[in-house]
């Protein structure tokens, strides 16, 4: 690899960088809903500091309002989002330090991570992807970063969550810093085992070190869990029941994460990825949609785990192995856009087929090329923007083609996603022989 590749690439990193950071601050500076997902994990922390309920709407939205951070502008879903907590307990080891200090600096040190780890997530995914092809890698990786500004805006936990993710998998795919490596991903893990569990079940089954790596990051998990977990008990001992509770409403028919057409969230730039929301749009009942979800992704997924217990791990199907499964660990559970930068480590897959040429590698770039368009941020907001400029309606024939194409277009991408390059995996030919 040239140096001058090396140098195109990384220069289209920064570019993305640059316009991460200069939309995502000034989107932070003007909008009315800034922080907004902050404060959805500082509160209820801080209710739990005050020996409070965390699980409990009416102890979350009191400490909320003596700090002072209820505004007049906020909604009725706003008070309802900030105030019914559904993170696991395992999350307050993470939270808790921040819940610690005021609002303020407690936001900006929030703030400073969310687009630190972001950044630092992005260029460590790169530099993995610059071993075939660094322009490729830096045009992709720019692009995610430049459409990320509303993760930073809203500050939602899944961007550090993520970005910790990718850092350990660099740390244990480059054998460096491994304990670095399993510090970050037991994290990541605490924080939301939605975003990080399958990556993490891929170094299980994968053996060898990798195996290793697993179980020293599940012990390292169990550990910084634990506390939250046995305070959570003795500050709310119904906290399960009351976990259980606030999901469900969340998830009722017009709720905030209900993946029905009837969802008080389910469009724009809060919508979810999971492919419920497809199922919903044909059948909007839940024994269905979660039914058809759960078959259409648990297959894939079966076959994924199959294919990487069957072959010992090799550079070749390592990309391959976590590009396919980044992809599919979006749909079956609850996901939003701001989950899909996951997708950072599907970029080694890409320009390691895009190095090799031929069509796989053209359609390899196509693929992902559509998913960070139709995940990314300011497509969204041109579309959205164009639909109120023009005034469009989503009642009637041409409406409802409307809404089928922003509900089904991300869903559907990372679907294609995760089939392709489960697709590539599972055939290519053995380049080590089968794991005993």
């Amino acid at each position: 690899m040239t140096t001058k590749s090396r140098r195109d690439g990384l220069y289209l990193f920064l570019l993305g960088c640059v316009a991460f950071l200069l939309l995502g601050l000034a989107g932070e500076s003007t909008t009315s809903g800034a922080m907004q997902d902050f404060k959805v994990v500082y509160y209820p922390a801080r209710c739990l500091l005050q020996h409070g309920d965390p699980y409990q709407e009416s102890e979350v939205l009191r400490t909320w309002r003596a700090e002072g951070g209820e505004h007049p502008s906020d909604t009725a879903n706003t008070r309802i989002f900030v105030s019914r907590y559904i993170y696991l307990p395992t999350a307050f080891f993470f939270t808790v330090p921040f819940a610690m200090l005021p609002w303020g600096p407690a936001s900006m040190l929030w703030l400073s991570l969310t687009a630190g780890s972001l950044i630092l997530a992005s260029f460590l995914a790169w530099d993995l992807g610059a071993t075939y092809a660094p322009v490729v890698s830096g045009c992709l990786i720019g692009f995610l970063l430049a459409n990320s500004e509303v993760t930073l805006i809203l500050c939602n936990a899944a961007a550090i969550a993520v970005s910790l993710c990718v850092v350990a998998v660099w740390c244990f795919v480059r054998n460096r810093f491994i304990l670095l490596g399993i510090l970050c991903l037991a994290i990541s893990l605490c924080i939301k085992p939605q975003d990080a569990g399958l990556v993490w079940l891929y170094f299980l089954l994968a053996g060898g070190d990798h195996r290793k790596r697993a179980l020293q990051t599940l012990f390292a998990t169990i550990a910084f869990s634990l506390p939250g977990v046995v305070w959570a008990f003795h500050a709310a001992p119904h906290w399960i029941a009351e976990w259980s509770s606030n999901v469900s409403a969340f998830s009722a028919r017009g709720g905030l994460t209900d993946p029905g057409p009837a969802s008080a969230n389910g469009y724009g730039l809060s919508m979810m990825v999971n492919l419920q929301t497809v199922f919903a749009g044909l059948r909007d009942d839940p024994r269905f949609y979660n039914a058809s979800a759960y078959l259409v992704s648990g297959t894939l997924l079966l076959v994924w785990a199959i294919v990487t217990l069957r072959f010992r791990p090799s550079p070749r199907r390592q990309w391959l192995a976590l590009a396919a499964v980044t992809a599919l660990s979006m749909l079956p559970v609850y996901h939003r856009l701001n989950d899909s930068k996951l997708l950072l480590l599907t970029v080694p897959a890409c320009a390691m087929l895009w190095a090799e040429g031929g069509p796989i590698g053209r359609l390899a770039l196509a693929v992902n090329a559509a998913a960070f368009v139709l995940t990314g941020d300011l497509p969204w907001i041109a579309l959205l923007t164009f639909i109120r400029i023009l005034r469009l309606s989503t009642i009637g024939q041409s409406g409802q083609v409307l809404k089928v194409v922003m509900v089904f277009s991300t869903p559907l991408i990372l679907l294609v996603t995760g089939v392709f390059y489960l697709w590539i995996y599972a055939r290519c030919e053995a380049e080590e022989s089968p794991a005993v």
